[in-house]
């Protein structure tokens, strides 16, 4: 039980790097407004609001990735073959991501997109039974 909760611990980590990773290199290239960076809510539902399709999309992009690695994170620290820890981690990340959608004012697109995109824990979990075990 213990090693399960520690596999859900590092697969929310590794998948929260993710999510961090892809997000900066899609504010690199759709830059915010500087008062979204000072943490003024209210600028960044205007900004969602009127954000480029791309901008948006790189948070899809990197919900995408954050899947994939705390699906093969989770299940290489369990360590005991099943989608339990993989599964845990999509759904946390789902929670959050339904929050933040109901938060702010995201287009039809990005709630299927933001809410299908939470199954690739699963292959995660796949590519981390292929690979040798550590």
């Amino acid at each position: 039980m213990l090693r399960i909760i520690l596999a859900v611990l590092a697969g929310l980590i590794a998948g929260s790097i993710g999510i961090t990773v892809v997000e900066k290199i899609g504010h690199a290239l759709y830059p915010p407004p500087v008062e979204v960076g000072a943490g003024d809510m209210e600028a960044l539902k205007v900004y969602v609001s009127q954000a480029p399709f791309m901008a948006l999309f790189f948070i899809i992009l990197a919900y995408a990735l954050a899947a994939v690695i705390s699906g093969f994170t989770a299940t290489k620290i369990s360590n005991n073959g099943k989608y339990t820890a993989a599964l845990i981690c999509g759904i946390i990340f789902l929670l959050m991501t339904v929050y933040m959608m109901i938060s702010l004012p995201t287009p039809i697109w990005f709630w299927i997109l933001g809410i299908l995109v939470w199954g690739l824990v699963f292959v995660g979990h796949k590519l981390a039974l292929k690979t040798k075990k550590i």
